[in-house]
């Protein structure tokens, strides 16, 4: 049964994501009001990295509008692709940080599925960071992620939730179009 607190987690998120994909500065203190939300939800859902994942997205919400805030006055303007090579050493290091993370989960927690939970994490920090900083390719980013959200969710019981990872997956797909449109010429 979907709780209350999904439905509101759901609700605020949904708007903050749907703010990110349109290039607006206030995803990111509907994005704050959702991850404090979202934390509590999956902390009741033994998904830890996920708690974890929510106050990382906290502290950038607030660099990110501080960002977005104090940049350009044309906001999409300031979309801009990042260099394939500069994706390298993140990939590497949040591979290798899903792992480890995910396996001190196993080892000294009851946390679900910790190398899935792990994968979330990592992958989603590098999407957020690459989101604070108006590159393209975190729409990719939160591609992937949101493609191995949805089925974790969903065995967990959130349904709600794993339906509303489905919609930011269509919805970065949207962004993927519109950003597009919108960025620089390289």
């Amino acid at each position: 049964m979907t709780s209350k607190l999904e439905i509101a987690a759901n609700a605020v998120n949904a708007i903050s994501i749907l703010l990110a994909a349109r290039n607006q500065v206030h995803t990111w203190w509907t994005g704050i009001i959702g991850c404090v939300l979202f934390a509590a939800l999956f902390y009741q859902a033994r998904l830890y990295a996920d708690v974890t994942l929510q106050g990382f997205f906290i502290i950038t919400c607030l660099i990110g509008w501080h960002h977005w805030k104090s940049g350009n006055h044309h906001p999409a303007r300031a979309i801009r692709h990042v260099q394939p090579k500069t994706l390298l050493a993140p990939t590497a290091v949040g591979a290798t940080a899903a792992l480890a993370y995910g396996w001190l989960l196993h080892q000294f927690t009851n946390a679900y599925a910790p190398f899935l939970d792990s994968f979330v994490l990592a992958f989603s920090v590098i999407a957020q960071l690459l989101l604070v900083r108006r590159y393209y390719e975190s729409w990719w980013g939160w591609l992937l992620v949101n493609s191995i959200a949805v089925p974790l969710f969903y065995s967990r019981g959130l349904h709600l939730t794993a339906l509303l990872y489905l919609l930011f997956w269509i919805n970065a797909i949207t962004a993927l179009i519109r950003w597009k449109k919108w960025m620089q010429p390289p």
